[in-house]
């Protein structure tokens, strides 16, 4: 695990985006699935030249990332993928949505086939917090960026770290680089980071 140091002139941006960013080479080629509102594309484009392109599944969404100028269209991880080339991009990105698909296992493959490397960063649902909750409360918690009621969430296919890490190696698929975070945005490592990091981020690519 490389030590990270925060993209210049990212003051505003998600923690997990800024780290995704500092990932990405210049004057690269990067797919941003489940783009939102297009901070992490614009933020790109403004610092580091890449050729840009979105999907994004809400109306809402497309219609800010337009506004901006942005190259995105709106579609569905689950179902949109396929229809791009193999290899069409040097990075694929899908921040914080691999919960909310249908197929994540589907998701993951073919991120790793349009994209030489896939960037994926998700909610742990193995941090202490979230146990603690469930522990104490005997209900499902609502904790940070999860602010929603069980029956509200889109997250259906909620996993932990070490849970990402088997479904990778099931895949065939190599972890190039991981990074858990804090709610502060402070690196955990070892043994402990499924435990107090609140969210994961993995650089991912076919062996």
């Amino acid at each position: 695990m490389s030590d990270f140091q925060p993209a210049a002139g990212g003051a505003g941006l998600r923690v997990d985006l800024l780290a995704i960013a500092n990932l990405i080479g210049t004057n690269s080629r990067v797919l941003d699935v489940g783009c939102g509102d297009g901070a992490l594309l614009q933020f790109l484009a403004d610092h580091k030249d890449v050729d840009g392109r979105g999907i994004e599944l809400s109306q809402a969404g497309v219609n800010a990332c337009v506004s901006l100028g942005l190259s995105v269209v709106q579609g569905d991880a689950d179902a949109d993928l396929a229809n791009y080339p193999e290899q069409a991009f040097d990075y694929v990105v899908l921040s914080q949505t691999l919960q909310a698909t249908r197929n994540p296992r589907q998701v993951l493959l073919e991120l790793v086939r349009i994209g030489r490397r896939a960037i994926v960063t998700f909610p742990n649902f193995g941090y202490w917090r979230i146990r603690w909750r469930l522990l104490m409360g005997g209900r499902m918690p609502m904790v940070g960026g999860l602010g929603e009621h069980w029956y509200e969430t889109p997250n259906i296919h909620p996993c932990t770290i070490r849970d990402f890490e088997v479904l990778c190696s099931d895949l065939g698929l190599s972890i190039e680089h991981q990074r858990v975070l804090d709610d502060e945005g402070k690196a955990q490592a070892g043994r402990w980071a499924n435990l107090f990091g609140g969210q994961a981020l993995f650089m991912l690519r076919r062996h």
